[in-house]
């Protein structure tokens, strides 16, 4: 056997010694994994004690996202004690399981909570926002639907984009020069569309 033909049976001995690991995502097993979380995220009108906001709705929302989101919260890159203590704990596995549910969940209470905002204005400003943010849920879409979310949830979000407690630098950049008004009516425009549910 030539020095070639070696080193390639080598290489192809080890290839086939490694053990694929990797899992296809489980629904059923995301439905589980998240019924700890109902308490908060089941409720439409839900409400973080301090600081006052609304629980954001999940039901429908983007699997890749929420894959993105809970990591974050695992990390401590997104501030939050409570998703922190409940997602410090959850394999990779886990988090697509969760995921791939909450994508499936689409039934629940549309019931978003308005915060008096100007929506026709919030329309015109979130133009810029709808490259990204245009309720894509199709597979590979990776940006969070923010259609039919809870007003003011969406105000602390782009807050905590502006002051740097989110980290994200394409976001800080689209947000850091709206104003609190602002803010809030494109928190008032995307609240006024149909998309996420509270989850059953």
């Amino acid at each position: 056997m030539n020095k070639k033909a070696t080193v390639l049976a080598l290489a192809l001995a080890s290839i086939s010694s490694i053990q694929v690991t990797a899992q296809a995502v489980n629904v059923e097993a995301g439905k589980d994994a998240f019924e700890t979380c109902r308490g908060c995220h089941t409720s439409p009108g839900a409400s973080n004690v301090y600081p006052t906001y609304y629980v954001p709705k999940v039901g429908g929302q983007v699997a890749a996202y929420t894959v993105a989101a809970l990591k974050a919260y695992k990390t401590s890159n997104r501030p939050h004690r409570t998703m922190m203590a409940n997602t410090y704990d959850l394999s990779e596995q886990r988090i697509e399981d969760i995921a791939a549910y909450l994508a499936t969940e689409t039934n629940g209470s549309a019931r978003a909570i308005a915060n008096g905002g100007d929506a026709k204005n919030g329309k015109q400003l979130a133009a810029a926002c709808m490259a990204c943010h245009n309720d894509d849920t199709n597979t590979g879409a990776s940006n969070p639907r923010l259609a039919g979310q809870h007003a003011n949830y969406m105000e602390r979000a782009m807050q905590e984009y502006q002051s740097g407690k989110r980290k994200n630098a394409l976001m800080q950049s689209m947000v850091q020069g709206l104003s609190a008004d602002e803010v809030k009516d494109i928190a008032a425009y995307f609240t006024s569309l149909k998309g996420l549910t509270a989850v059953k």
